[in-house]
Parts: C-alpha cells; structure tokens; sequence
C-alpha cells in the first residue's frame, strides 16, 4: 500500500479508504490508485484485512445430507446457485460445508465456532441438529432453507409444504384414482412431516396408514425400495404421491420392472419440480420449489443480519405442474 500511495501521489489512508470502500475518495484520486495498482502489481492482504475488519467476507453454506445425495440433487444445486448469486454480489465467499456423519456435524459445528465465517445458510437441518445448535449458542448470523422447528431465533426461508401436498394430492384423487399409497421421505424435517401431512389431510377418510412407506432420504435409491415395498402391501395400488421428484423417478422405474405402466395402471405424482421431473418417462406431474429463489432470500436474510437489521422470515409460494404421469 505504501508503493501505491507512491506511484499514485496520494496518502497510504487515501488508499486504504479507496480499497475498503470506507470513505470518500475523489474520482481523480481513485483512478490514479487504480493505475498505480496495476503498475506495480499489488494484491490485497485478505488475511490482515480480515484481522483489522473482524471480518471473514465468507458465509457458509450447510447441507445436512450424505455427499452422494448432494451430488445428484438438482433442488440442492438450485440453492446453492441462488445463495452464491447474493452472496458474490455483496463481494463475500461461499464456503460449502457437507454434513454426512455426526462427526462431520461435530467439525463443522467446530469451523463455525472458530469465527471462519461471518454467517451461514443452513439447508435441510433435522429437528435435533448439532450444526443448528451451534449457530444459536454463538448468535451466528444465520438463516435456514426450511422451517425446522424449535428455532424461532433463526428466520428462515421456506414453502408452504403441508398445503402444496395438499392440493397434488386432491388433483392425484380426482383423476378417480381410488387406492393411494405414499413414498414419504425426511420424516425427521419439517418438509417431509409436512408433505405427509397434507396427503392425510387430502385423503381423509380414505387415508390408510398401510399405504405409507417411509425413507430417512428424497433419493431415487428411496423411490425403488419404498415403491417395491408398496406394491407388496397393496397390489391394486392405483396412485402414488411420491415425497420428491427423485422419489418418483425411482418409482416408476420400480413400477416398470412389477410390469406396471404409468399412467396406465398407476399415477405417480412427486415434489420440487427439479431436472428429475422431466427427466422421467412420461413427464412428471409435481409441486414447483422455487429452489434458487429460496437460496437468494436466504443468503439475503443473512446479509441483512450483517448490516444490523432483525429480517422477518419468508414463505414462497408454490404451484402445482400437472404433466403425463397422472
């Protein structure tokens, strides 16, 4: 900085001023700093930066789910887009941070303590969630994707779970579909539980617990097992709501091998409507996620913690896209 301010004619706080964005500095000023940076190539010490600013310019971003899932979920990825949008915007990093095992929830848990990060979004936490309750103890400026509950200290971002199962499931029965089972997934999360919920609830008296089988993931390896499962139980099943897309193309790949054709013998419906849906034979009916829209107001309810303020949380809407599978 001194070799700048040199090259440049002006002071080493005029410079620092320029570089942080601090204060003001005259247009003249702030082009002969920046012609005088490339001469004599400088490159910003992020580390003293850091020190100086007890700031990291980094937010975490925190997947509580197994690495191979993460891999292949395309709703997952849709976060993790929208959250990196917001967040290289405001000139901050994202840092990825996978949890897989209770000891990759302990280290993580431990990263974030250390201050490597000035904030975090926190996506698929469980309702018992280690990484969750080391956000809170040390009032790191956090949001979740999702509404898990018992957190009221964290805004989150979230949908409308319980009523879009809901309202796929009502269309699913008015196709005349009289004998309707359910993948059900994340039972353990406020997506799953509430995705359950709305189907009881469309069901009604025709509900059959029987006809409930659940997974820990919304995986397609899920979709397979869960749907071999169902029809073992109930072989006349005529209609599925599967918990996610991944889960339903999982079904009908266990439907096509019991000789079951879709739409013809069994409707399948599923949930995100993610690169899954369409990737299915035939296309998949499903409940629209807003998954990118959700990572940008969450990284933004981070933001927004940073820069002093007490956001609300925020419920997006959703749609049902009703396609050939039902």
């Amino acid at each position: 900085m001194h070799d700048v301010a040199a090259h440049a004619g002006v002071s080493r706080g005029t410079v620092s001023r320029a570089l942080n964005g601090t204060g003001y500095v005259s247009a003249e000023a702030r082009a002969r700093i920046e012609a005088a940076i490339a001469e004599v190539g400088y490159v910003r010490n992020n580390a003293a930066r850091n020190l100086v600013m007890r700031k990291t310019w980094a937010i975490g971003f925190v997947v509580h789910e197994p690495h191979q899932l993460f891999l292949e979920d395309p709703n997952i990825g849709g976060i993790l887009l929208g959250t990196n949008a917001v967040v290289a915007e405001a000139d901050h990093q994202l840092v990825v941070l996978v949890v897989d095992s209770d000891d990759d929830a302990a280290r993580v848990s431990s990263y974030l303590r250390g201050g490597f990060v000035d904030g975090a979004v926190l996506v698929s936490a469980r309702s018992h969630d280690q990484v969750a309750d080391a956000v809170e103890q040390i009032g790191l400026p956090a949001a979740f994707v999702g509404h898990p509950e018992g957190r009221p200290s964290i805004p989150y971002v979230g949908i409308d779970n319980r009523s879009a199962a809901r309202a796929l499931t009502t269309r699913l029965v008015e196709t005349g579909r009289r004998r309707i089972g359910m993948l059900a997934s994340a039972l353990d999360r406020d997506s799953g539980a509430d995705r359950l919920a709305g189907f009881t609830e469309a069901l009604g008296d025709r509900f059959d617990e029987r006809l409930v089988v659940a997974d820990p993931l919304y995986s397609y390896r899920a979709g397979v097992d869960t749907m071999t499962e169902l029809l073992r139980r109930e072989p006349a099943l005529d209609g599925v709501f599967a918990a996610s897309d991944a889960v339903a193309a999982g079904a009908i790949e266990a439907l096509r091998t019991a000789g079951r054709t879709v739409p013809g013998d069994v409707g399948v419906v599923g949930f995100d409507d993610s690169a899954w849906a369409l990737r299915c034979n035939p296309p998949l009916s499903t409940v629209h996620q807003p998954a990118a829209e959700m990572g940008r107001a969450a990284a933004t309810l981070v933001l927004e913690q940073l820069a002093g303020r007490t956001p609300s949380s925020v419920t997006l809407p959703t749609d049902v896209v009703w396609r050939a599978s039902a």
